[in-house]
């Protein structure tokens, strides 16, 4: 698999990505939902940290969470260049095109989140009690490097009341598949299942 046919993937990944969160971001009001089935919702919830909503600030105390999203987004940038260079690097050794495909869709879906992180907060203003708009005259709902990630597939496949005696959540509704996500982040799953199911295809032994 050559660079050039990895950067067509990443640029077809981005479009659909950033399509689909540039359409419910300004059809949806936050928390709005569709049923397209009974076991799968366009859901519109924005997440401002890291997988699930986890933050930063929620293991460090003593980070308030704009410092915390701040050292985030950064983070995430510095993150996607060693990506990057690992991408020219297998494709240039001419590694396995399991290796190289994978990498590829890690690529893809973590540029695709930082799009939203580092400029969905200027571009776009709020999507409380209204639906947003691109490019408000008034502004942005917050600055650059404080966007928030759009997601939206939310496959709730089916809830059922644990009895008692099951660990930690006896007697509370379980709810499979409970988390909410966006096409970048099926792409960064999807590499990094690659990676571990086909490792051995996927990394030589030298």
């Amino acid at each position: 698999m050559s660079l050039k046919k990895s950067i067509i993937l990443i640029v077809l990944i981005l479009l659909i990505d950033q399509i689909s969160k540039i359409y419910i971001k300004t059809n949806f009001k936050l928390h709005e939902s569709i049923d397209v089935f009974n076991w799968f919702k366009i859901y519109f919830i924005e997440n401002d940290g890291m997988a699930w909503g986890t933050k930063i600030s929620d293991f460090a105390s003593f980070i308030s969470d704009r410092s915390a999203k701040v050292a985030l987004t950064l983070f995430r940038v510095v993150a996607i260049f060693g990506i990057g260079y690992w991408l020219y690097d297998v494709t240039k050794k001419q590694s396995s095109k399991i290796l190289i495909l994978a990498i590829t869709l890690i690529f893809a879906g973590a540029l695709g989140n930082i799009i939203d992180s580092v400029f969905y907060g200027v571009i776009f203003n709020d999507s409380y009690n209204q639906v947003a708009t691109f490019l408000p005259e008034t502004g942005g709902y917050d600055g650059l490097l404080h966007g928030k990630v759009v997601d939206m597939l939310y496959f709730p496949l089916f809830e059922v009341d644990l009895p008692e005696w099951f660990p930690f959540y006896g007697g509370k509704r379980f709810n499979f598949f409970e988390p909410v996500f966006n096409i970048a982040d099926m792409a960064i799953s999807t590499g990094f299942i690659m990676l571990i199911v086909f490792n051995k295809k996927a990394f030589s032994k030298n």
